[in-house]
């Protein structure tokens, strides 16, 4: 009997085993499988600009003062639109996993779980908040992407928390139809859900200021930047579920208007 029981046992531990291998190994499978849709889009919408095109805003020769900055990628939005009509712009920061689409749609729910063409995607989309107005407009717009244990989405923000991280990373890219944004990193920390972070402002003001000041000396890292007379910020937001199951981690930083190459 004795024998029996220790084979039953060791039959169901078997069974219990290859079971969660295979859990595993189908969610690894779906992992990769997102992430090349993905992958995939950045292939066939985004290229990386070269030194000689960024020429293209350079000074006349004998000009005094600097020349104009672009993007280090362009993306082909005619092309892209036509695939997601909610597409919006384009996020990225280069030596990242962050290089995506950014989408709008008409509630915060839909891009949890679809991607950026409006499939069912467990990673979701990159997008923004539908309370914002039309193209980071307001002083500061809200952009939601998902803390993927792959290290996609928006699991990098995490890295942030390193201040030799925030130093080899500090500016980031968001390109959009009309115009090609530097972002100039200010801050990031860990928040919760609900937080007053969260409030939206639709023009700058006192209480804009107020807000950013309150942000910066939140950080995780420090910075010199400088936010007198910011007009325009987004603001980057995902689950921190490796701190407490309501926490978020975000990042704030200055959109700067550059010149398309």
């Amino acid at each position: 009997m004795g024998k029996k029981i220790r084979f039953l046992i060791m039959a169901l531990a078997l069974i219990v085993f290859g079971a969660c291998a295979f859990i595993i190994y189908s969610a690894k499978r779906n992992y990769r499988t997102e992430e090349e849709i993905y992958e995939k889009a950045a292939e066939e919408y985004v290229r990386p600009v070269s030194a000689e095109e960024g020429k293209n805003g350079s000074l006349p020769e004998g000009a005094e003062g600097e020349a104009a900055e672009h993007a280090p990628i362009e993306v082909d939005f005619e092309a892209l639109l036509a695939e997601s009509a909610d597409a919006v712009g384009w996020l990225y920061c280069e030596g990242t996993t962050i290089n995506y689409p950014v989408v709008q749609g008409k509630d915060n729910t839909f891009y949890l779980h679809h991607n950026y063409s409006g499939e069912k995607q467990n990673s979701g989309a990159v997008f923004v908040d539908a309370d914002n107005g039309p193209g980071f407009q307001d002083a500061n717009t809200f952009v939601y992407g998902h803390y993927m244990n792959d290290g996609s989405m928006f699991a990098v923000l995490r890295s942030w928390e390193e201040e030799g991280f925030y130093e080899e990373h500090s500016v980031m890219w968001l390109l959009t139809p009309e115009q090609d944004y530097k972002v100039v990193l200010f801050a990031g920390y860990t928040t919760v859900a609900g937080s007053e972070i969260y409030s939206i402002f639709d023009d700058p003001g006192r209480e804009f200021e107020a807000y950013l000041r309150y942000c910066a000396e939140k950080s995780d890292f420090e910075t010199d930047v400088n936010l007198e007379g910011a007009r325009n910020c987004i603001v980057l937001s995902t689950c921190a579920l490796y701190t407490a199951t309501d926490s978020r981690y975000v990042m704030h930083g200055i959109l700067v208007p550059v010149d398309k190459p």
